[in-house]
Parts: structure tokens; C-alpha cells; sequence
């Protein structure tokens, strides 16, 4: 066996050299099993306030002293109605189809309702009030006064542009089916349309 064990080195003795090695190689193995990791995975230990969270159990407290406060009024105000008998004037004065519930700031309501339409009032009277800052007329003179101009520079007269579209003859068809067919000149086709 000896003789076919390989070292890495040049040796004397194969097989001394492979008694050690055979040596080095469990030291080495005994130390990966015997050894510890060197990063804690064991997590963080919880605080102690953490586990025992005793604002909640304060509020928890509160909470049921507060609820043992309304049990005892409720208890004692129960008790007191049992001592008179239960005598409660709770009969309605007026009969129950004229009863009629009222609201507790309908007049608040009702004056603030008005004040908004005499704000409204005021602001049409305002709008109503005011006269107008454009001026019609010069805008229409300034209208005309460009119209001939156009006429004076334009290649062909107003006059013979709408003689010529008035000559035109469009035919139309009639909608019910019917075969028959209708010819109005632009003018008068214009004439219908409007």
C-alpha cells in the first residue's frame, strides 16, 4: 500500500510520509468538527418592555375602568327608575299626524338664505347698472371701411362675384325614393335652407 501512496513532495520514506499525512489530514478533520462558527446566527434576544408591553396592559386597565365607570352609572340610574316607578311624562301634546319635527337652526338657515339672495340681488343690479365699454359703432365703421378696401384692391367686384353664383343650377334628388329630381339656384337654395 505504501508503495503506491504518492506524495506531493520528494520524500526518503513513502511510507512515513504517508503515516503523517494520514496524521495531518485527521488533525485537520477532528478541528472542522470540533470547531464553532465564528458569525452568531442565533438572532437578537427580545427587550424585556417588548415582551411585556405594559403601556398595553395600562390602556387595557383604563379602558376596563372606564367601562366599570358606565356599568355603575348605568346600575344606578336603572335603580333610581325602578324607585319612582318609571313616571315619565312622555305623552305627545299634539296628535301624531300634526307633529311636525323642527330643526334647531332653521332660522339660521333662513337668514343666511336671505342675506345671500340680497348679495345676489345687489350684484345684479350692478351687472344690469353698468354700461357697456365696447363700441359697437366704431367697430362696425371700422368693419365697412375694410370691406371697401377689399373691394378696391380685389381682383374681380363684388357685385359680378354673386351675379355669376346666383346663375348656378344644382340638382337634388327627392328623399321618398321617387325618381324624381328638383333644381334650385344657390340663391334660392339658400332661400329654403334658412
Amino acid at each position: 500500500m505504501h508503495r503506491s501512496y504518492q506524495p506531493l513532495k520528494p520524500v526518503t520514506n513513502r511510507y512515513l510520509q504517508q503515516r503523517w499525512d494520514q496524521q495531518d489530514y485527521e488533525n485537520h478533520r477532528r478541528k472542522v468538527s470540533s470547531s464553532l462558527p465564528v458569525v452568531d446566527m442565533k438572532g437578537m434576544r427580545t427587550p424585556a418592555h417588548v415582551q411585556l408591553k405594559l403601556k398595553k396592559l395600562q390602556l387595557q386597565d383604563e379602558r376596563l375602568s372606564v367601562i366599570d365607570r358606565d356599568n355603575r352609572l348605568l346600575a344606578s340610574r336603572l335603580a333610581q327608575i325602578v324607585c319612582s316607578r318609571g313616571l315619565v311624562d312622555h305623552h305627545n301634546q299634539y296628535h301624531q299626524n300634526q307633529y311636525q319635527p323642527k330643526s334647531l337652526n332653521a332660522d339660521k338657515r333662513r337668514e343666511e338664505l336671505l342675506l345671500v339672495g340680497r348679495q345676489n340681488e345687489a350684484i345684479y343690479q350692478r351687472i344690469t347698472s353698468r354700461q357697456s365699454e365696447h363700441r359697437r359703432q366704431l367697430w362696425w365703421e371700422d368693419w365697412e371701411r375694410a370691406e371697401r378696401r377689399r373691394d378696391d384692391i380685389s381682383r374681380f367686384p363684388g357685385g359680378l362675384a354673386e351675379r355669376h353664383r346666383s346663375s348656378r343650377k344644382v340638382k337634388f334628388a327627392a328623399v321618398d325614393g321617387s325618381e324624381r329630381s328638383e333644381s334650385f339656384s344657390t340663391t334660392e337654395r339658400t332661400d329654403r335652407e334658412t
